[in-house]
């Protein structure tokens, strides 16, 4: 019996203190970090609201209800200074998202093309690609933009004077003025036509990709893609009447009245931001082509693919794996700098968000509204990214 307690006592393990434990211990210090920044918050706090009570500043959002009293240039939804500051708020989020959305597509293409003409085996398009990339990325984003904003509002001619290179086209310090068609209810048709497309391209390319599989044939999905893109909405204009009226601008007063119109500030930001990010991506795509090795290729042309599909179906589709992680940052730094536009007077968020806070006086108010909506723009880009990752990442069997 001695024996078994002396063998129990062996394999129990010995009792520990409770400050000699490190887990507990990892509590006890996790438990009073938080409680020091919960203190440090809770004294931040309540200083800035005492300062703000001794000076009669108000607190809260109940200024968002009030007239905004200020005009805004540009603006996706109808807007008048006789709008609440929420109106006025949500066209500059419009605003933002408009430019974001254009730049990020842009540089994407834009970024994927310099990024292959990087490594082309024809030296003068290589060595161009190289030039592009070192000047655009040496040069910082607001010199990029005074420059752009510079050559559109003070190297082109009043509207009076202004450039038309052919018909329905204007080109003046106002901006770029253009023809677009009259509305007419046959483009709901052309808009329904071109989402029936979406839907069954993507269905036809799961349906390929199983075939593909199964019997190794390559379906011309692109050549129905286009097919489908084209005549659907051709198709719908055609029965909807066929309508060709525009709505061509004309000169009233001292501008253009009529058409669409972008403005210095909006070309000159989307041209900076799309140029100055496409040299990054260029490079992040340069770098994932080469992390494919070249036996994928010579593999590739063993087989009597072309160079086209090579790219198409073997490197690029390997080398995304490489590129959306950093792709994604290039991303949200485009958005992040699109803050930038109040340099040049563009009305985005910020732009609109510092008036607000000028005429009202609540700043801290005005700032976590800013921080907030960039903080949602940057969760939706990320989290978009992030599930386009998971699906092209390699799945084990």
């Amino acid at each position: 019996m001695q024996q078994e307690s002396k063998i129990s006592d062996i394999t129990q393990p010995a009792k520990v203190s409770f400050w000699n434990d490190p887990d507990k211990r990892a509590i006890v210090y996790q438990v009073v970090t938080l409680g020091i920044v919960g203190l440090i918050c809770h004294y931040l706090f309540s200083n800035t609201l005492a300062n703000l009570e001794r000076q009669s500043i108000a607190t809260g959002f109940g200024f968002l209800k009030k007239e905004a009293s200020f005009e805004i240039g540009e603006s996706l939804i109808r807007y008048s200074a006789a709008d609440s500051y929420t109106r006025a708020l949500l066209v500059g989020i419009l605003n933002t998202l408009l430019v974001s959305f254009i730049g990020v597509v842009l540089t994407v293409f834009l970024g994927i093309i310099i990024g292959v003409a990087r490594l082309s085996e024809n030296w003068l398009m290589a060595k161009l690609s190289a030039l592009y990339i070192e000047v655009f990325q040496d040069i910082p984003l607001l010199l990029q933009l005074f420059l752009w904003y510079a050559i559109f509002y003070e190297n082109l001619p009043s509207p009076r004077q202004a450039i038309n290179p052919f018909a329905g086209l204007f080109l003046s310090n106002r901006g770029m003025v253009f023809a677009v068609p009259e509305s007419h209810p046959a483009f709901r048709y052309v808009f329904i036509a071109i989402i029936i497309a979406c839907i069954l391209s993507f269905i036809l390319k799961k349906w390929a990709k199983q075939r593909q599989d199964k019997t190794g044939e390559i379906f011309p999905v692109f050549s129905v893609y286009a097919c489908m893109m084209l005549g659907f909405p051709l198709l719908a204009w055609w029965i909807g009447g066929a309508p060709t009226k525009m709505n061509i601008p004309k000169l009233s007063g001292f501008n253009f009245d009529g058409g669409v119109s972008l403005s210095p500030e909006f070309a000159a930001l989307l041209l900076g931001l799309v140029l100055y990010t496409a040299a990054f991506v260029a490079e992040i795509v340069r770098a994932g082509i080469q992390s494919v090795s070249k036996g994928q290729t010579e593999a590739a042309m063993a087989l009597g693919l072309k160079p086209v599909l090579i790219l198409n179906l073997v490197i690029l589709p390997q080398a995304l794996r490489v590129i959306i992680p950093p792709l994604t940052s290039q991303m949200l730094n485009l958005i992040k700098n699109s803050t930038l536009a109040v340099a040049i007077g563009y009305p985005d968020f910020v732009y609109i968000a510092n008036t607000t806070i000028n005429q009202t006086g609540q700043a801290i108010e005005g700032v976590a509204m800013i921080m907030f909506v960039y903080l949602c723009f940057s969760l939706l880009t990320s989290a978009f990214m992030n599930w386009y990752n998971k699906k092209m990442a390699l799945v084990e069997r």
